[in-house]
């Protein structure tokens, strides 16, 4: 049987993180110190079985632009599920508790999706970003054409054009 642990970053000890890391290195190839990174901070939604992960997901704050308007979004990020484990529902038993935490604590819920993945985020009612996709840089607002239609966000009732610009904040390794 399984048990969904939600918790801190600050909450779990460093073998906790450091079990996380490696669960979405073995999930996901071309996982960076950037990608870890981008997962930390925030609350975590840990799925353990017998003792070990099996899944990890977390919401980290972001500021996303759009329409004139700093929004505080629930970003999800390092959302992974072991592959002998996967299609039991444990990605969906992280995915509610985060969406409750979005509800509840922020303006949007946002994420970047990869293609086996966007059926998935749709079909629980995150919609896909249409419009332009930009981000705060360094060097100014610059384009990220690349990330368009990878992003999907979830309304929390602050009006969104879904067809409009959406901007997000600058961090290391890939901005979104």
């Amino acid at each position: 049987m399984a048990d969904l642990q939600i918790a801190h970053t600050a909450d779990l000890d460093p073998g906790v993180l450091r079990a996380g890391r490696a669960l979405l290195c073995d999930v996901f190839d071309d996982m960076t110190d950037d990608d870890w990174e981008h997962s930390l901070g925030g609350m975590h939604a840990l799925v353990w079985e017998d003792g070990e992960l099996i899944g990890h997901a977390s919401v980290i704050q972001r500021r996303l632009m759009h329409a004139g308007l700093a929004l505080r979004a629930g970003y999800v990020e390092g959302v992974g599920v072991r592959a002998d484990r996967r299609g039991r529902g444990h990605g969906a038993a992280m995915m509610d508790a985060l969406e409750r935490i979005i509800s509840r604590a922020y303006d949007l819920g946002a994420l970047g999706a990869t293609d086996e993945a966007a059926t998935f985020y749709a079909a629980r009612g995150w919609r896909p970003w249409r419009g332009r996709c930009f981000a705060l840089t360094p060097d100014g607002i610059t384009r990220t054409k690349d990330e368009e239609g990878a992003i999907f966000v979830l309304p929390q009732g602050v009006p969104l054009d879904l067809s409009g610009e959406l901007t997000c904040d600058w961090r290391g390794g890939d901005v979104w």
